[in-house]
């Protein structure tokens, strides 16, 4: 009797139940946990150059290379025009930089289910934690090379280039989350599709590098304009963040509000898609993975 009556009186603090649809997010949960992804933030940061030498660096290091390779390819021996964004060295450069993150938010959450079951296996918190962790993560490296490319924009201003400042600055947040919305909705479908499937893994490797020649990167999208497969940069979702990016800090861009309208659309269409499936995948991925 006496052991009925403290079951009763006993006052849990958290109580684990299972989601009852697929499209619950429980961002007070995932709020009431935000030690963790700060915690998980540090460990994606400092784990992925806790080994190297020159640590950080690397995120100057690889855009300057890759952007000298890029003019020596496609501006010197290709030709491929700059839409009027001058140098070019800045002109990929800020291509480089907004992909290198779509890039980075795409590979790292597509890995959430394999690289963690460890942890899953063990302990309970929201699972959503570490993909947004990896997005908040690299907006650490985006920010490093953001910061080199407006130091080499203030460097050739002083060589006599012009340099455009206006309120569509303002606009490169907005842009840097529809990028990180897309990589992180496409990233959970990987994600959960890789956990009986590991050939998507492989694939992802592949689409990405396509995927790079199929965005403005390293030509503008005016290039396209007269060409018979100008349609594969209209659908990619991505051309007209990329152009919109550079329009707020050139001046110079080929989209309109259409396009990005578009862009938002299919950030919702996949951020809908992709916690559907991260949801389901989530009960019964320890079987499998």
């Amino acid at each position: 009797m006496s052991e009925t009556l403290s079951h009763k009186q006993e006052q849990w603090d958290v109580v684990i139940e299972p989601k009852t649809h697929l499209l619950q997010l429980n961002l007070k949960e995932i709020w009431r946990y935000r030690d963790l992804l700060q915690l998980f933030v540090r460990r994606d940061f400092v784990a992925q150059y806790k080994q190297t030498i020159l640590g950080p660096i690397w995120h100057i290091i690889q855009p300057i290379f890759t952007t000298l390779i890029y003019l020596l390819i496609f501006g010197q021996i290709a030709n491929i025009p700059t839409d009027g964004i001058e140098p070019p060295i800045v002109f990929y450069m800020s291509g480089i930089t907004i992909w290198n993150y779509f890039a980075a938010c795409l590979t790292s959450t597509s890995a959430t289910f394999t690289a963690n079951a460890s942890i899953f296996g063990k302990v309970y918190f929201p699972r959503m934690v570490l993909p947004l962790s990896v997005v908040i993560s690299n907006i650490v490296r985006f920010g490093i090379q953001f910061l080199l490319l407006l130091a080499f924009m203030f460097f050739y201003y002083f060589k006599g280039y012009p340099i455009h400042v206006s309120f569509a600055w303002l606009f490169i947040p907005v842009l840097i989350i529809m990028m990180a919305g897309i990589g992180l909705g496409l990233g959970i479908i990987i994600s959960s599709l890789t956990t009986k499937y590991r050939d998507f893994a492989v694939l992802l490797t592949f689409a990405i590098q396509l995927g790079m020649y199929a965005t403005p990167i390293v030509y503008p999208s005016s290039f396209l304009r007269n060409t018979s497969y100008k349609w594969i940069i209209e659908i990619n979702p991505l051309s007209s963040i990329v152009e919109c990016f550079r329009y707020s800090l050139f001046g110079k861009g080929t989209f309109t509000a259409g396009d990005l309208a578009y862009s938002g659309i299919f950030m919702l269409v996949v951020l809908f898609i992709g916690t559907v499936i991260f949801n389901k995948v989530e009960k019964s991925f320890m079987d499998t993975v």
